[in-house]
């Protein structure tokens, strides 16, 4: 009980100086809580929505997938005969058929996309009375006709959209128009898919183009009948070649895709959330060091009058729990508010997330306590254990904890080994023949190196600060004398300070060498390889009538197409490979420009014959003239003479095999060939601008699809890439903020622990401005320490990675110093506004209070 009060004592006498480690503990908390509120909202959204939109039985076509397109670019289909026998089944109530299209687009009389940018999708189908059970229709009426169509109400909303409106829908089966008639509403939460609705005639002809057909029948039991029956029963009524799913079934399946998708996103996000709380870690420690050092006296009267070392240890460890409990508790209710933030970011980007949803499932609170508690109480063990061990008569007679030159060479030896093993780990990845060998090793380096220059740091701080200090503190005279040696007296505190920023900072120069090598490769690349003025594609494959588009386009002097098969090869060794092949035109060999280790791409558009990849060949042991057995998905089995090795060293269609359109359509019906990918195209000599004017111009009747020259490809390139990294660098913002937290808290804790130096200083002549000044050097100084440790590390990371990125064809390395010079200028600044609050209560203390200080 006497432990508790003296802790609570503690706790609250400096809990200005515990602030700041309670806002580092609760940010780190508050993402970790607010990644699972956010993940957990999302799956509840969904969860209702497939709930409420699965019918009791779903009979579909075998093999189909929710999120699955066939190779035709048409959706799977069942015989619309099949309806009479489902209904024949004993326990059905009723049985329909439905048609639903996931490979469209909806434009309006603008040609401006009606679908979402942010990936959901765009979904037309018929209007079944399944629909009417989970949408209202708030306007108008449901389609009765070719040319009505009924659109939802978030839809209408978003792109202002009303009764007589004019759509056009793009499908591979064709184009049509039709007029809204009807809006619908859902009555759970949409959370961001376009959907559109015709009456069956019209949905069964325009997207699946024929009558006759439904993609998928919604079956609905009789009273008293489960859904395990129905199914059962339904399945004896066919002949079982079709998937046949009850509602829980139905809803698990597409709960897989978004189940991957949101697990990439928690676990992303948790791993920054990691981060922080390591760089959170730091503060932690140095909090607790400098408040024991403090109150070494203290602590040396407490050993005096009987109380053991185990007591001590417990009174500092009691203070952690508490600033842990403190923390997370306000981290818990601010990870609420940061789910309802990014649900709010989300909804602007165009997924709708309601609030009314909202879910915090009991294990959120308790995994954000418990991981805030444990973390706090963790790094303030080694400050406890060192709080303990301090004998009574050495803190009665020193001010602070007497330095152990013993545990620091051991440190140094630890840090040099772990620092040696790093590299040596980093140096063997450099030099991997694989990436996936090497992937391990970087990853072993980087830890390894990471926590050697954590342990290393106070070893490292001597030299490195003074070659700072020496460059930036000289020209200040005795100000920037007195910065430099207070940054330099205690180094154990200002390695671990700058340790903190150092974490952040190597991140974001890891990631941004290779984040620039990657686009200096892909540029290099594309320079050396693609000949094609022209590339067309989108996030859809090409329908026929955007393909014809293209082709009448003027000032052309080739169109290349370029399809996608589902195939499965059998190599002369007998065995098998699932990855397809590729069907081009044979000016496809002059668009893109692929360097082959035998024979020529030429010949491999020939009459039966193909190409392979050089990685395909040497573990099969194919050589030119070799016959690959080739069976198309839909189609026939093919003898294909291998008439070219194409070389895998680059990054552009690696590994993709080649055969020509007509080899394709020799053994693939035409109801089974692909849609194009992508698509390429050569402009007449003299003529690209008009030409590249001419192709926007026929394709912009299909906003689905961009054209680009090199010099767009290139830029959007650039592009996705700067917008990966941007979105990287906010989440490493929460790690560095924690960083600049524990500088603040460093200086301010340093502050107090010099009061009576300062003092003294003071009253022989010190300004307040030089005080100030000297304090926001040594915040600086701190600051480029950190920074200069993270900016090596992680280049050093960086161009490790960029050697394993090399193997798979990216091969320039470019070190971002535009980057790099910006922010280790940046860092300056993160160390002055870091001192700003230290500074100005340094420059306010009464100079005589101060001396009687003790």
């Amino acid at each position: 009980m006497t432990v508790l009060k003296t802790s609570m004592r503690n706790f609250f006498a400096h809990k200005g100086r515990m602030a700041l480690s309670a806002v580092a503990v609760m940010l780190s908390v508050a993402f970790v809580c607010g990644t699972l509120v956010f993940t957990d909202t999302m799956n509840t959204t969904f969860d209702k929505l497939f709930a409420s939109t699965a019918s009791d039985v779903t009979v579909s076509p075998k093999g189909a997938k929710s999120d699955d397109t066939p190779q035709n670019g048409k959706p799977a289909s069942l015989p619309a005969a099949l309806l009479p026998q489902v209904e024949k089944a004993k326990d059905v109530k009723s049985a329909e058929g439905a048609v639903s299209a996931m490979n469209v687009t909806v434009v309006d009389s603008a040609n401006k996309n009606m679908g979402n940018s942010d990936g959901a999708p765009t979904i037309a189908g018929n209007w079944t009375s399944s629909d009417a059970r989970t949408m209202d229709i708030t306007s108008g009426h449901a389609p009765r006709g070719p040319t009505e169509v009924m659109v939802d109400a978030d839809t209408a909303d978003k792109h202002d959209l009303k009764l007589g409106d004019e759509l056009r829908t793009i499908s591979v089966a064709g184009d049509f128009t039709a007029r809204i008639v009807g809006v619908a509403a859902f009555k759970v939460t949409n959370p961001g898919a376009a959907v559109f609705y015709f009456d069956t005639a019209t949905a069964q002809r325009e997207l699946l183009g024929a009558t006759g057909l439904f993609t998928q029948i919604y079956v609905t039991a009789a009273n008293g009948a489960s859904d395990a029956q129905l199914k059962q029963n339904v399945t004896q009524a066919l002949d079982g070649t079709f998937k046949i799913q009850t509602a829980k079934e139905n809803a698990d399946e597409n709960r897989q895709g978004i189940d991957q998708f949101m697990n990439v996103i928690k676990y992303a996000m948790l791993g920054f959330a990691g981060i922080a709380f390591l760089v959170g870690i730091f503060l932690i420690i140095n909090t607790f060091s400098m408040l024991v050092a403090q109150r070494t006296r203290e602590i040396g009267l407490m050993r005096a009058i009987g109380s053991s070392r185990k007591q001590v240890n417990r009174s500092v460890l009691v203070e952690a729990l508490l600033l842990g409990v403190v923390g997370s508790i306000l981290g818990v209710g601010a990870g609420v508010g940061i789910a309802i933030g990014l649900m709010k970011l989300m909804s602007a980007a165009g997924m709708n997330l309601s609030t009314d949803d909202l879910t915090v499932t009991t294990t959120t609170p308790i995994a954000g306590l418990v991981l805030g508690v444990v973390v706090t109480v963790l790094a303030a063990y080694l400050p406890a254990r060192r709080a303990g061990k301090v004998s009574p008569m050495a803190a009665l007679r020193d001010a602070g904890t007497p330095a152990d030159g013993r545990a620091g060479l051991v440190r140094g030896l630890i840090g040099l080994v772990l620092t040696g093993a790093g590299t040596f780990a980093l140096y063997t990845a450099a030099n991997a023949d694989k990436a996936s060998e090497g992937a391990l090793l970087l990853g072993g380096g980087v830890v390894l190196t990471l926590i050697g220059f954590v342990v290393i740091g106070p070893l490292l701080a001597g030299g490195v600060v003074r070659v700072i200090s020496a460059v930036l503190l000289r020209a200040f005279g005795p100000v920037g004398r007195l910065a430099e040696r207070n940054a330099l007296r205690n180094p154990r505190r200002t390695g671990a300070t700058g340790a903190a920023l150092m974490i952040g900072l190597a991140l974001v120069a890891c990631l941004s060498v290779v984040g620039s090598s990657m686009v200096a490769s892909a540029t290099s690349e594309l320079d050396k390889s693609v000949g094609a003025d022209f590339i067309v594609q989108g996030n859809q494959r090409i329908v026929p009538q955007a393909q014809q588009a293209m082709e009448r386009s003027p000032g052309l002097a080739h169109v290349t197409s370029y399809k996608e098969l589902e195939a499965t090869l059998t190599s002369p060794d007998g065995k098998k490979d699932t990855k397809g092949v590729t069907a081009a035109d044979p000016s496809y060999a002059k668009d893109l420009r692929r360097p082959t280790t035998a024979g020529t791409l030429t010949a491999a558009y020939g009459k039966d014959a193909m190409s392979v990849g050089s990685d395909y060949a040497k573990a099969h042991g194919v050589r030119v003239g070799d016959t690959i057995t080739v069976a198309f998905k839909g189609g026939e089995t093919a003898r294909l003479k291998v008439a070219a090795v194409t070389d895998d060293s680059g990054a552009l269609d690696k590994g993709s095999r080649y055969l020509s359109i007509e080899t394709m359509r020799k053994y693939v019906p035409a109801d089974q060939i692909p849609p194009n990918s992508i698509m390429f195209a050569k402009a007449k000599d003299g003529q690209e601008k008009q030409a590249y004017a001419a192709l926007k111009e026929s394709l912009d009747k299909y906003p689905q699809y961009q054209v680009r020259d090199q010099t767009d490809y290139k830029q959007e390139l650039k592009n996705q890439v700067g917008q990966l990294l941007n979105m990287v660098y906010g989440l490493l913002a929460l790690a560095i903020i924690v960083a600049v937290l524990g500088v603040v808290n460093t200086l301010a804790l340093s502050v107090v622990e010099r009061t009576r130096e300062i003092g003294l200083m003071r009253a022989i002549g010190l300004s307040r401005r030089q005080l100030r000044r000297m304090i926001r050097m040594e915040s600086v100084v701190i600051a480029l320490f950190g920074a200069l440790l993270g900016l090596g590390l992680g280049m050093g990371w960086g161009t490790t990675a960029q050697k394993l990125l090399a193997l798979e064809g990216l091969g320039v390395l470019e070190i971002p110093w535009t980057t790099i010079i910006g922010v280790f200028i940046g860092s300056a600044f993160v160390g002055l506004f870091a001192a700003l609050v230290p500074a100005f209560r340094a420059g306010r203390m009464n100079v005589l209070n101060a001396i009687a200080t003790e």
